[in-house]
């Protein structure tokens, strides 16, 4: 949680090193402890910068991956083509039975009053 860093910034301490912190620290703490200590957290700052360069080349692989599915996709572009078709027929109407049906409409609350209400024509008796 950072404070308002307007008028005066930063009120505590961050929870984290950077490598140049930790190189720093190194450098004014003497101890065997503390040099130790420094040590390992220099050895985890590089072993992170390893897994982000692994990362990277496990996404190009898998860019590499995906064009290769692509141009096999492109070969059997005439089958695809018609099961795409008929795919996305299929799901167009799933999502047509998904959409609610349109609310009737409802009526207003209120009393109607009789210059409102709808006439109706009165029913002619049949003489007999």
């Amino acid at each position: 949680m950072t404070s308002n860093t307007g008028r005066g910034g930063r009120r505590y301490a961050p929870y984290a090193f950077t490598e140049q912190g930790v190189a720093m620290l190194s450098s004014v703490l003497g101890s065997a402890q503390a040099i130790a200590v420094n040590i390992e957290i220099m050895r985890a700052f590089v072993r992170l910068r390893e897994v982000i360069v692994s990362n990277k080349e496990l996404a190009l692989r898998l860019d590499e991956l995906e064009n290769k599915a692509d141009l096999i996709a492109l070969q059997h572009d005439t089958f695809a083509r018609n099961t795409r078709a008929q795919l996305k027929q299929v799901f167009d109407a799933i999502r047509e039975l998904m959409t609610p049906p349109a609310a009737p409409p409802k009526r207003p609350i209120g009393f109607v009053t009789p210059a409102e209400r709808p006439r109706k024509p009165k029913a002619v008796k049949a003489k007999g």
